[in-house]
């Protein structure tokens, strides 16, 4: 390895608790297709290992873009890196990628977080000559990330916030729900973002017939399909998000199902939290979550 490998290069904070970081891994960077994630290590010496969308990558400096939110144990400990730390270990690129074609209109949805992960799917789909529509949603105006980014090549940007303090008050199914009313209809929907704010826009576009693609981000542990933290069902069948995925038909996916895994292991997390450094209290919680599954 070199010395240089997995150093974070840059930091930036994009919003309350949300960072982006660029990260030197240069086979990562040649390798990765808009919709693949990577596997995230912090520290050696706790293995847990959290999944995240490579946002971008340049090939010549050999570097990944990550966003991600400090919401637990882990994201906050690499909210607290700097430029020059390294990290334990980067995993990827992992997940099929996105299918990209010449549709015709796409709109994509962003929610949150979201919009992270949905910005090199929506810019490769707009590099593939689709027209391109963008609803990105927040809680509130210091919320909304990527926005000057994404309206640099979207051929329509539509924000929506609960608050109403930027773009629209209104739910991003607002929009989606008259786009999919207009002559002629989409040719394709994206959604990324919260699994409610995914299972809504599927009912959305569920009664006009336009097709949906939809990103899960579930539990995982390993990333080949071993371990099964990342089970969802899909049509009546079992699918495994790091290797089928993470994308799927949106209108087929049990997202009610899923949500109910997303909880399962809520106490351990919890403890984990309360545990802040305890290396040993963590090891207990990571242990219960395998036992579990």
């Amino acid at each position: 390895m070199k010395p240089t490998d997995y150093a974070i290069l840059s930091k930036r904070q994009l919003s309350e608790n949300v960072y982006m970081m660029r990260i030197h891994a240069p086979y990562i960077a040649a390798e990765r297709k808009p919709g693949q994630f990577i596997l995230l290590s912090v520290d050696e010496s706790y293995g847990e290992r959290i999944p995240l969308t490579i946002a971008d990558a340049d090939v010549a400096e050999g570097s990944i873009t990550i966003i991600f939110q400090k919401v637990g144990f882990t994201t906050t400990q690499l909210a607290a890196m700097e430029v020059g730390d390294h990290l334990a270990a980067v995993l990827g690129p992992l997940g099929q990628p996105t299918h990209v074609s010449k549709v015709g209109t796409v709109v994509c949805v962003g929610g949150g977080i979201g919009v992270a992960p949905m910005h090199p799917i929506a810019k490769a789909f707009k590099a593939a000559g689709n027209r391109l529509i963008c609803i990105l949603g927040a809680r509130n105006k210091d919320l909304v990330i990527l926005e000057d980014e994404i309206r640099a090549f979207a051929d329509e940007v539509i924000v929506c916030t609960d608050d109403g303090s930027a773009g629209r008050k209104a739910l991003v199914t607002a929009p989606l729900k008259e786009f999919c009313e207009q002559a002629p209809r989409p040719d394709l929907s994206i959604a990324i973002g919260p699994p409610i704010m995914m299972k809504f826009c599927a009912e959305t576009v569920r009664p006009y017939g336009v097709p949906l693609i939809v990103s899960l981000n579930t539990i995982m542990v390993d990333g080949t399909g071993m371990c099964g933290g990342c089970r969802v069902t899909v049509g009546g069948e079992t699918k495994f998000v790091c290797v089928d995925g993470p994308e799927f038909d949106g209108l087929k996916v049990d997202f009610d199902g899923m949500m109910k895994r997303l909880q399962a292991y809520r106490p351990q997390e919890q403890r984990m939290a309360a545990g802040g450094g305890d290396h040993q209290c963590r090891m207990m919680a990571q242990a219960e979550k395998l036992e579990k599954k």
